[in-house]
This record gives structure tokens, sequence and C-alpha cells, in this order.
């Protein structure tokens, strides 16, 4: 399986036992690229109440097996981690989701403005230029708002490097 479809594999499973989860963080950004950035891991968040438990008890009847802090699976090269919720970009929730169908299953994940946000968070707060690239590489592949983006980027404190950057994400005229 692809990182894509293992994703929307546990996506599909998780969700017949109740617990709802939209992809984010790295995976994210290598679907949005088809592959031009590529991670390890999948982070699925959970969109409501779920106990480590429950995602336990899930993931072990898959056959993954819990080590630390993700899952891995002996049948796949991908580790599958699970933030904690609810799914949010700096200090504000995520906006619609996006749905994508495998022949896995279905996959919930964060929209390409979301997607966008989350890895200018990091480069916001960590000067993480990896993750600045990413932002630019999605903007690139997708149709991302970027107005609010910068609404966003003065809402979390970042304005003045928002405006210094901004000019990445202008696509060229044709």
């Amino acid at each position: 399986m692809t990182q894509a479809e293992l994703a929307a594999y546990v996506h599909s499973e998780l969700e017949k036992a109740g617990i709802d989860l939209v992809l984010s963080g790295g995976a994210a950004v290598s679907i949005y690229t088809a592959n031009k950035y590529q991670t390890r891991d999948v982070d699925l968040v959970a969109t409501g109440f779920t106990t480590h438990t429950q995602i336990k008890r899930a993931m072990l009847a898959l056959g993954f097996r819990n080590v630390g802090r993700h899952y891995e699976h002996p049948d796949s090269t991908w580790l599958v981690e699970f933030p904690s919720g609810p799914p949010h970009v700096g200090g504000e929730p995520i906006g619609p989701v996006e749905v994508i169908n495998f022949a896995t299953g279905k996959l919930h994940l964060i929209s390409p403005t979301d997607c966008v946000k989350d890895r200018l968070s990091a480069y916001y707060h960590w000067q993480d230029r990896q993750s600045l690239e990413q932002a630019r590489l999605v903007a690139e592949s997708h149709v991302v708002d970027i107005a609010e983006v910068g609404r966003w980027s003065r809402s979390e404190g970042f304005e003045e490097e928002f405006v210094k950057i901004a000019p990445l994400f202008e696509r060229p005229r044709r």
C-alpha cells in the first residue's frame, strides 16, 4: 500500500469503530504535492472525543503494534501516529476537510489552505525552513486561500513574517 492508501485504510477501519479522524501533517503535504515531499509517518487526529484505549484497541485489531507514541505494522514501512485533537492550526480549529476515496477506503484530510497554515505554524514557531518549503509546494500544487493564510498569520501574531514570505505564494500570471 502507498502511504495514502494506508491512511485511507486506517481511517475507514477506525471510523467503523466509531472513531472519526482527519489526516494532517507531512502525509497531507505528501498527498497534496504528489510525493514531492515525503515523510515516514501518517498523522491522524481525532475530530471528536476518543480515548487512547479506543484507538489502541482498534489498531491492535488491525495487526498494528503500539511502539511508544506510534503504531507499526509488519507489512508496512509507514508509522501511524495520533496527535492530540481536536484538529487545529495554531489557535484555530481547522475548516472544512477534503475527502479522497481510495481502493482501501475513504480519507478525510485537512484542506490545502489548512495544510499551508499547519506548515507555516512550524516555520513561524521554530524557523523550520523545510516546513516553509512544504507550504510553498502545497500552494504551488493546489488552490490555497492566501488571503485566509494572511488573516490567520496576523491572528497568530506573525503578520510581519507573513509579509516577508507572501511572495513565495504568488502564482505566476499566464
